[in-house]
């Protein structure tokens, strides 16, 4: 019974001195062996390792890219703008030794460091850039430099930075409704001036036509003057042509029209004697004289 007793404690004794002593290193991660508090080695290789129970102890830490939010800070830019930036880093472990030593076991103490180098640094480079420059393609340029800066001065604690972005860049808020009202009055002035050049070509080209219309009214009076004078020119050649081949018959039209004109009304009143040669075609009639007739309603000539 003592026997088995000795033989379980001793099982049990080697158990846990056999836990204490091996570890397994993960591929994400690398272990700093500590030995009362001292650093003693760095292992880096995944896989099965051992160290000095009770003695020595095991600190991790992660390989991959951690990533640190800065919160969003107020920089004045080479233009003298204020504009909020909200960066974030992304940085690596590379020496968990110099980690250890500088800023302890936990990634905590390094956030603090972080966001001070990364705060000083945009301010820094920002502080000699325009805010078209931070707003254009030269934004790569400028975080590059940035990122350069603070992987200088966050290597003494044993990590790389290997990216430094800017998330959001935005105007203040009195700033942006300043910004509105500037843009908003440029966008007016430019719809002015394009209303008043719109309205400079209409009275342009109203001009124009309203020129062009009077200058073919003219053309087309001139030649409706042209036509109607070769049109009456050849009337008159027509009739004289016409009337030429029987002037007794023109003379007797003429006078039928004469006596037509006038006693249309049928109030005229004439004074003249009877033989005048007004009256020829009332007086012949077939070789002989005819007394003159008053037309109905008229009074007789005097």
């Amino acid at each position: 019974m003592n026997r088995t007793v000795v033989l379980l404690a001793g099982l049990a004794v080697i158990l846990v001195t056999a836990a204490s002593t091996l570890f397994t290193v993960h591929q994400t991660q690398q272990v700093l062996i500590t030995q009362f508090g001292q650093p003693i080695r760095v292992i880096r290789e995944p896989g099965l390792q051992a160290k000095i129970p009770f003695i020595q102890s095991v600190i991790t830490f992660d390989r991959r890219l951690l990533d640190f939010d800065a919160p969003g800070e107020e920089v004045i830019l080479g233009d003298q703008r204020r504009l909020i930036v909200d960066s974030f880093t992304r940085y690596r472990i590379t020496d968990p030794l110099v980690f250890y030593q500088t800023v302890g076991a936990t990634e905590q103490g390094i956030r603090a460091r972080l966001n001070s180098i990364v705060s000083s640094s945009l301010r820094r480079v920002m502080g000699n850039e325009p805010l078209l420059s931070v707003l254009s393609t030269d934004r790569p340029r400028i975080m590059g430099e940035i990122r350069q800066q603070v992987n200088a001065e966050a290597r003494q604690f044993g990590i790389e930075v290997v990216d430094v972005r800017i998330r959001r860049a935005d105007l203040p808020e009195e700033n942006t409704q300043a910004i509105l009202s500037r843009m908003q009055s440029e966008r007016e002035r430019v719809a002015r001036e394009a209303r008043a050049e719109g309205a400079e070509v209409a009275q342009r080209v109203r001009a124009g036509a309203e020129r062009e219309r009077t200058v073919l009214l003219a053309e087309a009076q001139a030649q409706s003057d042209v036509l109607r004078g070769q049109g009456e020119q050849e009337s008159l050649r027509i009739v004289a042509e016409a009337f030429s081949k029987d002037i007794g018959f023109f003379q007797f039209w003429r006078s039928m029209q004469a006596y037509r004109e006038a006693f249309s009304e049928g109030n005229t009143r004439m004074v003249m004697t009877p033989d005048s040669e007004f009256f020829r075609y009332f007086r012949e009639s077939g070789g002989r004289v005819q007394p003159v007739q008053p037309v109905p309603g008229t009074p007789a000539p005097q």
